[in-house]
């Protein structure tokens, strides 16, 4: 008795698979005819080898090892009842559309500088800074990305104005990639594009690292001079993260000059200058260092203290990058999606600008007289 393909396609037929709620037939998956070889047994009859080779979309297709297990558990029962031995050896291989995520060490091979932009709590205006940041780069004629790590408090679309975005799909050496929007002259991605601004992300911290590292390495993002990474506030999975996934040129630590929020920031500067780390900090930025009412623009109120981030970095021994003032065309330009980054004749304006210029000169001491920086080791088992 012979076992012919068609008997391998119709047990096949039985698999849906969970992506398209479709057989894998219908869905096209079978990439080529299944093969069925004979085998000698020891005891003088004929055994069988079924290959069978599946197609998924991706790599990281969360419903491959399920339909891998049901298409053989249903190869094999197909034969038993036909009548086949038991012991009808299946061996089921996967190609996919799509090419596979490149290893971590080889992500972004484009990307000249990556910057972490953090602060150890919420509040202190990080994001505005980033945002403002990654503008003020481009002003001055550089290539920049900016990604919005925070997966459960995103911002970025919203202080662009490109909450209505979504971003696309496009094709890019065989791989399937998200194309970046572009806003001021700047690649952006955040998670706020991809769910509701109105429903809370309640994700475990597994489905939050995965969302971000398909930000970062299923994304097209080129050549950049710069890739500006808004981290969440604190230490967690986020941070981590990144640190195991890409090569951080240095970071950026933003505070106030509020006690509370400098005993903070130096947790941030610890974590970055840990051992296993080992992130240069390429210095601080003093938000909110003064107030300026927009009538009194000579004027300056101190309502968060003065110049404590001057004094944390002469105390950790790093630059300061710069002192922004609080004024109120911040908040407001922020909510209008009008980064102040944009207008460089005033105070905020220019502060960012001065700011840019300071990153662009650290980094390059950076580059000059340290080894490029290492990815932190993930430990297993």
């Amino acid at each position: 008795m012979t076992l012919y393909p068609k008997l391998i396609m119709d047990a096949l037929a039985t698999v849906t698979y969970a992506g398209t709620k479709k057989n894998v037939v219908e869905s096209g998956m079978v990439a080529d005819q299944p093969t069925v070889t004979p085998l000698n047994s020891p005891e003088g009859g004929t055994n069988w080898k079924v290959s069978v080779v599946l197609e998924f979309p991706r790599d990281t297709d969360p419903f491959l090892k399920s339909t891998v297990k049901a298409a053989e558990a249903a190869i094999k029962y197909h034969c038993r009842n036909a009548g086949f031995a038991e012991d009808v050896e299946v061996e089921i291989q996967t190609e996919f559309k799509s090419k596979p995520r490149p290893e971590v060490g080889k992500m972004l091979p484009q990307v000249k500088n990556i910057i972490a932009v953090s602060s150890g709590k919420g509040g202190v205006g990080k994001s505005t800074v980033s945002a403002n940041l990654a503008i003020a780069l481009a002003r001055l004629g550089y290539k920049v990305g900016l990604l919005d790590c925070d997966i459960f408090g995103p911002s970025m679309p919203k202080m662009f104005h490109v909450e209505d975005e979504r971003p696309y799909a496009v094709k890019v050496d065989g791989r399937d990639l998200i194309c970046p929007i572009e806003a001021y002259g700047i690649k952006m991605l955040s998670i706020g594009f991809f769910v509701s601004p109105d429903t809370a992300t309640l994700w475990r911290g597994g489905m939050a690292t995965n969302a971000l590292k398909q930000l970062i390495a299923d994304a097209d993002w080129g050549e950049l001079d710069y890739f500006i990474l808004d981290t969440p506030p604190g230490t967690s999975d986020i941070h981590l993260t990144l640190l195991q996934t890409l090569a951080i040129t240095g970071a950026v630590i933003v505070s106030t000059p509020q006690q509370v929020a400098l005993a903070d920031a130096r947790k941030g500067i610890d974590m970055y200058r840990n051992e296993k780390v080992n992130v240069p900090i390429l210095g601080l930025v003093e938000n909110m260092a003064w107030f300026t009412p927009a009538e009194l623009p000579e004027n300056r109120y101190y309502i968060f203290g003065k110049e404590g981030c001057k004094q944390l970095a002469q105390e950790m021994n790093v630059p300061l990058l710069a002192q922004i003032p609080l004024v109120q065309s911040i908040c407001e330009s922020g909510d209008a999606g009008e980064p102040a980054a944009m207008n460089s004749d005033t105070a905020t304006g220019l502060a960012f600008i001065n700011l840019a210029q300071a990153v662009v000169t650290v980094v390059n001491k950076r580059n000059r007289e340290l080894p490029k920086t290492n990815i932190v080791g993930v430990k297993k088992g």
